[in-house]
């Protein structure tokens, strides 16, 4: 690598960060995070939330989905945008929305973190996740997408993102894994989210044994069980050290 290259490499990277950073400081200056775990500023503004919906589905959906893109690329938590897809959109718009945005968002995270930060993740993780490069060489896109069923093994979601440049996976075996191997649990989620949506329009005060209580929250819960079990059985057997 010439001199040049690396100089526009460094240019490129530090405005990528630069982009992200102030894209956080922008968010929470915004957002209260204290009102987002607030069940009455939830209970109260669901019915703004819905109609606003309603009357503007497409921006609505456009503008959640181009937020979720870049949301994922500021190396961003999946729970919190997945949760909200449930709510506002439903079970089946909501995971058609959020599995599309958040794949897309996670390929274009994994083609830049190669070409600029290939060097720094090969030196962070490289020997923590040395033991996966024979699972990977003997078929990437299979054990990728397993390694997306069971939730990375507990790897966080932005590192999940990064991990295959390791292993030069190549961008269409990534998007194929990520989107097949992350739509179980992330239809589950969505629809605890859209559970959400219906116990807060049954109840006006925050009742646990209500929430715990309706099929709409305890369903999904069950079968994130289900998949958490799957999932540990998978890892013994597919990802034996």
């Amino acid at each position: 690598m010439n001199l040049k290259s690396l100089n526009i490499k460094l240019i490129l990277g530090l405005s990528y960060l630069i982009i992200i950073l102030t894209g956080l400081f922008f968010l929470f200056s915004v957002v209260d995070i204290k009102d987002l775990m607030s069940y009455e500023f939830i209970r109260l503004n669901k019915d703004i939330i819905l109609k606003y919906k309603n009357e503007n589905f497409l921006l609505l959906t456009t503008t959640f989905f181009i937020f979720v893109i870049i949301w994922i690329l500021c190396l961003g938590f999946a729970l919190p945008v997945l949760i909200f897809s449930g709510f506002v959109f439903g079970k089946w718009w909501g995971i058609l929305i959020i599995l599309t945005s958040t794949t897309i968002g996670a390929t274009l995270l994994y083609f830049l973190a190669g070409f600029f930060f290939r060097d720094l993740i090969a030196q962070k993780l490289a020997t923590k996740f040395s033991k996966l490069k024979d699972f990977f060489i003997k078929n990437d896109i299979l054990y990728f997408t397993i390694f997306r069923f069971i939730g990375g093994g507990g790897v966080p979601f932005a590192v999940q993102n990064v991990l295959p440049v390791l292993f030069n996976m190549s961008i269409k075996n990534y998007f194929l894994a990520t989107f097949f191997g992350s739509a179980p649990s992330m239809f589950v989620t969505v629809s605890l989210g859209s559970g959400i949506e219906k116990v807060i329009e049954q109840n006006t005060e925050f009742n646990i044994s209500n929430i715990l209580s309706s099929p709409e929250i305890y369903v999904p819960i069950i079968a994130f069980s289900f998949i958490l079990i799957i999932a540990f059985i998978i890892k013994k057997f597919y990802f034996k050290q």
